[in-house]
């Protein structure tokens, strides 16, 4: 029998049984004055806590505001995508992460009474790789072991309970008012990063909004614990008979938790959909009548695919859910907002340092609206395949569905949403662009592809090399280094040079073992590759030329 219960009495016990952590009386409230951080981050979700912890390892002091005192109710984003490992690799989670969560690399694509998938697809076809595509992890998991990286880092700290409610922007500083349950205060920082979530209540402050579409559609969330035999998969159904017209997908979960979602239409009765029975009917038709669940989490939700028109606004910077919002079938929110993190922490640290001009921020804008843009266009185009809206798109949504069972070419027209993907910074102001041949794989923004390799007889992986540094990689055939090599950077942007050999040969080098960074990279002797501290490609050379590395360098860094 499935319990049920009130929805909103199961997310409190659910946030409640995760931890609650203690309000603070700031200072600031006895005192009156009004403190000075370099970043102040207003929201505590995974994009926020991830960018304090990312500041910190700069060395940057900032202050988290949470407007509640626990991490988020119900599951949320479950899919953590492979980039996004790399980046938590690098900010000190992806252990955990990866010991919690449910590995997977497959899709299967259902279409009608099918009971076998019309076909299959691989989002990790090169296996050398340290993290699989993707690992499912409810969000408040991600969110807990963020927190639990705080203690190691004094430069930062969380606040929670207090909410920013107002802002007062100037041209050398930010003023924010805080309300908490003992009153309201004021803080003032260089840069204040929102990452408060889709109703952002510093976009409104600032009488800022999004721009973009509502899709004319409804899909019903929820999370069930159960023991199921299901494969740990992705699993995606176009006009099955448990939700017919409609597509429905499944997901499992850390704690023998699946996630189930249906599409339900535009024209419903929302409060008749919430009513028990009829949630209960939706699930017993997908999972059988003799399967033993009990509820976690059940929500009704649009889709919206929006951004903002800029994300950097003088000295307040948009970053997550509240600079833009894309629909959840293509895992895009938190991973997009992820890669704003990894974005936006090494300018920062420059900026605030001295090392580089405040129009490096602005290159945050440049890039992040390029990954912004391209997640919306493929969520966009995702849910119009997944929600034909006239006869003639669903004709055509059919006709490549009864042909991808059979044709390899069809399949690539079947979008059941198009998963996430690293952005590759085209265009970046920051990218300089090639002067020797190259293969298209690792072209100027194109973030770096890891492999497995040897350091010192031991076997390691090439991504973890490099740090959160410009670095430098040097293809050498038997260690050997041109000169000048060493003098690459300066003392304020030091770049560190990564000397890559194909054979051991007793030196203090990156051997590539396998010949996997070779071929990634199009390399041979004499390649060089300057790589920016997210781990982006930022120029490449056939030949190592100083002058041209240290110009390339500077263009990155905005000066």
């Amino acid at each position: 029998m499935a319990k049920y219960g009130d929805i909103g009495k199961a997310r409190q016990t659910s946030r409640q049984a995760r931890r609650v952590y203690e309000f603070v009386r700031p200072a600031e409230i006895d005192s009156g004055e009004i403190a000075h951080f370099p970043v102040i981050i207003a929201g505590g979700g995974p994009i926020g806590l991830a960018s304090a912890i990312d500041l910190a390892r700069y060395g940057i002091r900032s202050v988290v505001l949470e407007k509640y005192n626990t991490v988020s109710d119900g599951s949320r984003a479950i899919c953590w995508a492979k980039r996004t490992l790399e980046i938590l690799d690098r900010i000190g989670t992806s252990g955990r992460m990866m010991e919690k969560g449910v590995v997977w690399n497959q899709g299967w694509v259902y279409f009608g009474e099918e009971t076998e998938p019309i076909y299959k697809f691989d989002l990790l076809p090169d296996k050398q790789q340290k993290f699989p595509a993707f690992i499912n992890l409810q969000q408040f998991y991600a969110e807990e072991y963020l927190i639990d990286l705080f203690p190691q880092y004094p430069q930062t700290d969380i606040r929670w309970q207090n909410e920013v409610t107002g802002v007062d922007t100037g041209a050398d500083s930010v003023i924010v008012t805080v309300r908490t349950p003992a009153g309201e205060y004021r803080l003032s920082c260089d840069y204040l990063i929102a990452a408060d979530g889709h109703r952002s209540p510093v976009r409104e402050a600032l009488g800022l909004d999004f721009v973009g579409r509502v899709f004319e559609d409804n899909f019903l969330i929820a999370d069930v614990r159960m023991k199921a035999d299901f494969p740990a998969i992705r699993r995606f159904w176009f006009d099955p008979p448990f939700n017919p017209g409609q597509t429905s997908l499944i997901h499992k979960q850390a704690d023998d938790v699946w996630r189930i979602d249906f599409q339900m239409g535009w024209d419903i009765d929302r409060d008749e959909v919430m009513k028990e029975e009829n949630i209960d009917a939706k699930i017993r038709a997908f999972l059988g009548s003799d399967l033993e669940f009990e509820y976690e989490w059940v929500s009704l939700y649009t889709f919206k695919c929006c951004r903002m028109e800029k994300f950097v606004h003088g000295r307040t910077i948009f970053a997550g859910d509240s600079a833009h919002l894309v629909s959840p079938f293509g895992a895009r929110g938190a991973n997009g907002g992820l890669q704003d993190v990894d974005n936006l922490a090494w300018k920062l640290h420059l900026v605030l340092t001295g090392a580089a001009p405040r129009g490096l921020i602005d290159s945050y804008d440049d890039e992040r609206i390029l990954g912004a843009e391209e997640n919306v266009m493929n969520s966009s185009r995702s849910t119009d395949f997944m929600t034909p809206k006239s006869e003639v798109s669903l004709a055509f949504r059919n006709a490549t569905l009864e042909l991808a069972k059979d044709f390899e070419f069809a399949r690539r027209f079947v979008n059941p949403g198009r998963l996430s993907m690293p952005s590759v910074l085209d265009g970046s102001p920051l990218n300089t662009p090639d002067e020797d041949e190259f293969s298209d794989r690792q072209r100027p923004g194109a973030p770096c592809l890891d492999a497995p390799v040897s350091v010192n007889g031991r076997d390691a992986w090439f991504l973890n090399q490099l740090g959160d540094r410009f670095i430098g990689i040097y293809f050498s055939k038997d260690g050997n280094t041109p000169a000048g090599l060493d003098a690459v950077g300066s003392e304020q942007i030091p770049v560190d040079t990564l000397i890559v050999t194909e054979a051991e040969n007793g030196g203090d080098h990156i051997v590539d073992k396998n010949g996997l960074l070779h071929r990634h990279y199009d390399a041979r002797p004499g390649t060089y590759y300057l790589v920016r501290p997210d781990q982006h490609v930022a120029g490449r050379w056939r030949e190592f030329n100083g002058d041209k590395v240290s110009k390339a360098l500077a263009r990155a860094t905005g000066l």
